[in-house]
């Protein structure tokens, strides 16, 4: 990519180093901690899945079972590993025996054997998600007729067979991404639901089951169209781990996946959401699924103006977690929006400013770039201006995950028809500032030149400010998007265990050698 901001690389690198001595300190907490969800992951990869006789997720039994014996400190595999063997089951039977209460050991029992019945089944997991990512590429590949920046929607019905018939909609009306918006909330609950569901409010569940069905549908259309049509759902949360392995599973494309995010905004336990982040960026990363950070939230709460550089200091912040966890750049959307306010002057000028930066320090990277929302208004009319103006500033600046504004997006839920408005609108914005990226230059000195550099330099300032008192701090006195969390409070604090000195996860090693290798690009930027 050509730098047209003449960006000063030694003050990027500076941010990038101090970038990562942040996180080498969240690791050195982190480390000697595992979670409740990430116990469970481990369950669901290994084969566990459905509900007990009164409904509750066999992997949540079982992790009670577990904590009721005292037998977690070591991780699940251990304890789970020896019913197996003992009672020569399967992972799926071992697990009901446990939730109809047939299991009993005494504390600390383990079985000879134990860990190779465990690796073995570990390994079945590791190749379904390696036959995805196979899929995946054989898919590209085959259905490569793409143009960027890629359109993505959202679906938010409730009911997954209602979601389908609207994300087919987009796809036929041009839509590359469809993201099925979770039900309100459920980032609060410490277990996944199981099944089909049709009554989400504000959105549909996430389960492995709608993950199926929207995957199998948006396979159907992209056949169809001869192109492929990318599955977006959102593993953050309380069960963030888990919704990204049930993502591995059946090829999701990208996951909304930030830690940052749910302490800020959902008030999740810092400890707790830090240390599910990692595991979930790992099977992420083993999976080539695009991770999608929340950057662009913290402009819903702050002035876009005033605190740009908090985006860019989060960006490089939630890019070094990512680095950690063994993602590739090319998997790392990181996010940032279009959130000035309308009334500004030069505001346009201000919003190409920034995103050219994003696109030029991160210049691998497929950034997620979001519509205007907190100065949508409900005048239709100005919101369709709006978002058409955004339009133009990801062709501008070459942005790559483009998620569309929609005209009545201060009103309802969506229509069809208000889909179909702003997709129509997108595409007439991107054939006609085809090919404007490579014609655009920016004047040395220039209003463009000096806000990139302006904002830089502040993101540094913000950056050796957190390294000088560390990210928990800095979270607790709300240095992003202007919200202070504690960090001993927070949702899920209850869930979070130091590991003992045998703790055994089967999918570290696998995890870990299955990313040393850097992931093909899955977008074209």
């Amino acid at each position: 990519m050509k730098e047209k901001l003449k960006l000063d690389r030694t003050t990027i690198d500076r941010a990038r180093s101090l970038a990562s001595s942040i996180v080498d300190e969240v690791y050195c907490v982190i480390s000697a901690y595992s979670t409740d969800t990430i116990e469970r992951t481990i369950l669901r990869l290994l084969g566990v899945d459905g509900v007990d006789e009164v409904g509750i997720p066999l992997p949540n039994a079982v992790i009670n079972w577990a904590r009721e014996m005292n037998l977690l400190k070591e991780g699940i595999a251990k304890p789970f590993g020896t019913v197996m063997v003992t009672k020569g089951l399967t992972p799926q039977a071992a697990a009901e025996a446990i939730a109809k209460g047939d299991v009993s050991f005494a504390e600390n029992t383990e079985a000879p054997g134990w860990r190779k019945a465990v690796d073995e089944h570990a390994m079945k997991a590791l190749e379904r998600i390696r036959a995805n990512r196979a899929k995946r590429a054989e898919l590209t590949g085959d259905l490569a007729k793409e143009e960027s920046p890629y359109l993505y929607v959202i679906v938010a019905t409730g009911n997954i067979y209602e979601d389908v018939v609207q994300a087919k909609a987009a796809a036929y009306q041009g839509a590359q991404i469809i993201a099925v918006i979770r039900s309100t909330a459920q980032s609060l609950l410490d277990y996944v639901p199981y099944g089909a569901t049709t009554e989400g409010f504000g959105g549909t569940y996430a389960t492995q089951e709608n993950f199926r069905i929207m995957r199998e549908a948006l396979d159907q259309v992209g056949a169809e169209l001869g192109r492929y049509v990318r599955l977006v759902n959102y593993c953050s949360g309380l069960c963030m781990p888990e919704i990204a392995a049930m993502g591995a599973l059946e090829r999701l494309d990208m996951m909304l996946n930030d830690a940052l995010y749910g302490i800020i905004f959902r008030d999740i336990n810092m400890l707790r959401t830090f240390t599910d982040q990692h595991f979930s960026r790992r099977i992420n990363a083993a999976a080539h699924i695009v991770i999608n950070t929340g950057e662009d939230n913290y402009l819903t709460t702050s002035d876009a103006f005033e605190e740009a550089h908090t985006v860019l200091a989060s960006q490089f912040i939630n890019e070094q977690f990512a680095k950690r966890a063994g993602l590739s750049e090319e998997l790392m959307g990181l996010g940032h929006a279009f959130e000035m306010d309308p009334m500004l002057e030069q505001g346009f000028i201000h919003e190409v400013a920034q995103a050219q930066m994003a696109r030029e320090i991160f210049p691998r990277s497929p950034l997620k770039y979001m519509p205007p929302t907190k100065f949508m208004t409900g005048n239709i009319f100005r919101g369709h201006v709006q978002d058409a103006l955004f339009m133009e500033v990801s062709a501008l600046t070459g942005q790559t995950i483009h998620l569309l504004g929609i005209l009545t997006e201060a009103l309802h839920t969506p229509h069809i028809q208000d889909r179909f408005l702003s997709i129509e609108a997108a595409k007439y914005v991107r054939n006609n500032m085809r090919g404007i990226e490579a014609e655009m230059l920016f004047r040395d000195g220039g209003l463009m030149t000096s806000r990139a550099k302006e904002v830089l330099s502040k993101g540094v300032e913000l950056l050796e400010k957190v390294k000088e008192q560390g990210l928990f701090t800095a979270l607790e006195e709300g240095s992003f998007a202007g919200i202070k969390r504690p960090r001993g409070g927070g949702k899920g604090k209850d869930g979070v265990f130091e590991k003992g000195a045998d703790y055994y996860n089967p999918f570290d090693e696998l995890l870990a050698e299955e990313t040393s290798a850097p992931a093909p690009a899955t977008l074209r930027i």
